[in-house]
């Protein structure tokens, strides 16, 4: 899936799509601290970390039309992690295992494009307002 985007050496922006839960929003809100990690299934293994602090850019925020256009046009997109990235960390991955890519997973998208906007929104109200632990995700529901 196109949800990662490097804007230059200290910011990568990550399209948030829907998901059953919301936590990664519902964090921030405590602690902006983020980690992205990348792990190598084939060739040398690598393993990348992006550490940084992020922040959470919705819909209706001001930041969200310049940076979604960067994306392909997804109707499943509730919101955009902007990470500014203030340390890169390599280690070994010699522990990660080989994965062969096979194809992309197309139940999301027929899901999302089957309950519509506003079922996905609906959706959104019912399942992504707080995580598992009861830290509201940035009040979604304000966005929509």
């Amino acid at each position: 899936m196109d949800s990662l985007k490097v804007i230059d050496n200290n910011r990568v922006i990550w399209l948030n799509v829907t998901g059953s839960g919301n936590e990664t929003s519902a964090h921030i809100q405590q602690n902006n601290r983020m980690t992205i990690m990348f792990m190598a299934f084939e060739g040398k293994p690598l393993i990348l970390r992006l550490y940084g602090k992020a922040k959470v850019i919705h819909i209706n925020d001001p930041q969200w039309q310049a940076l979604f256009t960067l994306f392909q046009p997804t109707t499943r997109a509730r919101q955009i992690f902007d990470l500014s990235v203030v340390l890169v960390q390599t280690s070994c991955g010699m522990a990660v295992p080989f994965f062969d890519y096979v194809k992309e997973r197309e139940q999301l998208k027929d899901w999302a494009i089957k309950k519509g906007d506003k079922g996905l929104k609906e959706y959104w109200l019912t399942k992504n307002q707080q995580s598992i632990d009861g830290i509201p995700s940035n009040n979604i529901s304000k966005n929509l």
